[in-house]
Parts: structure tokens; C-alpha cells; sequence
């Protein structure tokens, strides 16, 4: 799998804002991406290092257009601790 194709997007919420203090930086991920993978997507796009990587799967809310209920789909949420001193830029704007 690509670098590329593992991380999705960033999550920008108050409580993952609030992680970037304590060097916690929040990921929506492809659903079958692995910490390993997650580890170096991040190391390789950013050029940090990182201690450690939590993951979780979300699962769909279901949701009602009139009549009709439909489910959103399950994603991957990866939560990347950096070691101490390192920080990703692309988020110094955000806070």
C-alpha cells in the first residue's frame, strides 16, 4: 500500500486539537492500514518520528432520509503520539 493511500485526511475537533499540545496528532485511515503502515505514512509524509500509534474503528451512523434509513460507512481513526520536540507544521495554523 501507498504512503499516500493510508492516511485519509486529518481530524480537526476540539479534542484533537487539544491532543497537539501534547504532541497527539488525530488521522482519519484506510480502513485495512495497520499501525505499521500508519507509522510509516507518517514518518514518510511528515519526516517525524513517532512513539507510538492508537487505532479505532468508527462505525457507520445510521441515518434517515424520510422513509428511508441508510447507514454511513465504518472508518479507521488513528491517533499518532510524536516523540517530544517534534511537531507537524501542517497544523500550526489550525490552533
Amino acid at each position: 500500500m501507498n504512503v499516500h493511500d493510508v492516511i485519509v485526511r486529518p481530524l480537526v475537533t476540539e479534542k484533537s486539537m487539544a491532543g497537539i499540545a501534547e504532541g497527539e496528532y488525530t488521522f482519519a485511515v484506510d480502513l485495512h492500514a495497520n499501525k505499521v503502515e500508519i507509522r510509516k505514512a507518517v514518518e514518510t509524509i511528515w519526516n517525524v518520528k513517532v512513539e507510538r500509534v492508537n487505532t479505532m474503528r468508527m462505525h457507520g451512523k445510521t441515518r434517515r432520509m424520510g422513509r428511508t434509513a441508510g447507514r454511513r460507512p465504518d472508518w479507521k481513526k488513528a491517533i499518532v503520539k510524536l516523540v517530544a520536540g517534534q511537531r507537524i507544521e501542517f497544523f500550526d495554523g489550525l490552533i
